[in-house]
């Protein structure tokens, strides 16, 4: 190739990078970690978010067992990764196994790669991996929207390598424009013949679903040795892998917030876990609690840890022991909710003049987590 012609060649790779942000993920490097660092026996048929936020692991009827954990581990420039540690084997697979790591994506974050038109652009998904041994996994993007799949094989070693996959796009079955999950991001782990028994052809979109596993692919519950390790996970439009885009740990955490927050206790008990929050009694002796939150992708689901550890402080700086969660008022939104805690005295009953001030955890286990996942 001409001088001249690198030049336009690096021109037009410049060109075709987007403004502004460029990863499509969230939290690919694994920082931020609101639920748990770690999780234990993963398997059976778990659909958990088991400690980095928007990173879900599911597993369908396998005997196998993982545990999942935010580690400090990672390749130059990153601190943090998810590991998988294989707890139990499973020598036996059935067709129907399964056991994988999935990233979902709003439809309206996916505009941008103009699927299903005639400029439809390619997209390349990088990512840092090592395990303990040699393996080879499936990386996938599923279109929720068109149940369409498209797939490639990647390899694992034991030391840390970097992943570059370019996918190519397609000029019909576009992708809606809402809040919905439209697509996902999935490494395969662990799969059966439900999912490899058919022909598989890599990186051509495809629907039927034994296609879906490359025809490498190693079981990552083949031995108790097994470990998988990832991070740097990026997503971006056009057929090369830049460098990660890191984010500020504040900045991402903003990001991850959208989709679930945790209020909990940072080691101290008699902590606030929702300051500003205020409220009242009704009819039924309960703590009608305000609360505010980060805005959220959809109406969230609430729920409470360890209920019983937590008091309400009334208005004259009275702290009474919670009886209990008793739920969120109906018409949570995606910027606040009405929580109700069972008080037992202390309070008059149908005291509407704001004697509640606030809702706090006085032991060191509890918390309230809002949750509007995909």
């Amino acid at each position: 190739m001409s001088k001249a012609a690198e030049l336009a060649k690096a021109g037009e790779t410049l060109t075709n990078q987007p403004s502004g942000r460029k990863n499509i993920v969230t939290n690919g490097a694994m920082q931020i970690a609101q639920r748990a660092t770690s999780t234990t026996g993963i398997g059976a048929a778990d659909n958990v978010f088991p400690c980095v936020d928007r990173m879900k692991v599911r597993a369908g009827s396998t005997a196998g067992r993982a545990t999942v954990s935010q580690a400090a581990d990672g390749p130059s420039g990153f601190a943090n990764c998810l590991k998988f540690d294989c707890t139990t084997a499973d020598a036996s697979i059935a067709a129907g196994e399964y056991f994988l790591l999935q990233y979902g994506i709003e439809g309206q974050d996916l505009q941008q790669l103009k699927k299903g038109t005639s400029d439809a652009e390619k997209f390349t998904v990088s990512f840092y991996v090592k395990g303990n041994a040699n393996a080879t996994y499936t990386c996938e993007i599923k279109d929720q929207d068109n149940t369409r799949f498209i797939a490639q094989e990647f390899s694992v070693t034991s030391s840390w390598s970097k992943v570059s996959l370019t996918f190519n796009n397609e000029t019909s079955n576009s992708l809606d424009d809402d809040n919905a999950e439209s697509m996902r991001l999935t490494i395969w782990l662990h799969a059966g013949s439900t999912y490899t028994g058919g022909t598989f052809t890599s990186n051509t979109w495809f629907t039927t679903a034994n296609q879906r596993v490359g025809d490498n692919q190693t079981s990552f519950f083949d031995s108790t040795d097994r470990e998988f390790f990832l991070t740097g996970v990026q997503m971006e439009i056009g057929s090369q892998a830049t460098n990660f885009e890191h984010r500020s740990f504040g900045e991402e955490l903003a990001l991850c917030q959208r989709y679930c927050t945790v209020h909990n206790m940072s080691g101290d008990a008699d902590e606030y876990v929702i300051p500003y929050s205020q409220g009242q009694v009704d009819s039924a002796n309960r703590a009608e609690i305000h609360i505010l939150y980060p805005e959220k992708r959809a109406a969230p689901t609430i729920t409470v840890t360890n209920p019983t550890n937590f008091k309400v402080m009334t208005g004259a700086n009275t702290a009474i022991t919670a009886a209990g969660f008793s739920g969120a008022l109906v018409g949570t939104g995606i910027h606040g909710a009405n929580l109700f805690w069972g008080v037992s005295s202390g309070v008059a009953v149908n005291d509407h003049t704001g004697n509640i001030k606030n809702i706090y955890l006085f032991q060191n286990t509890g918390a309230i987590t809002i949750d509007a996942e995909l």
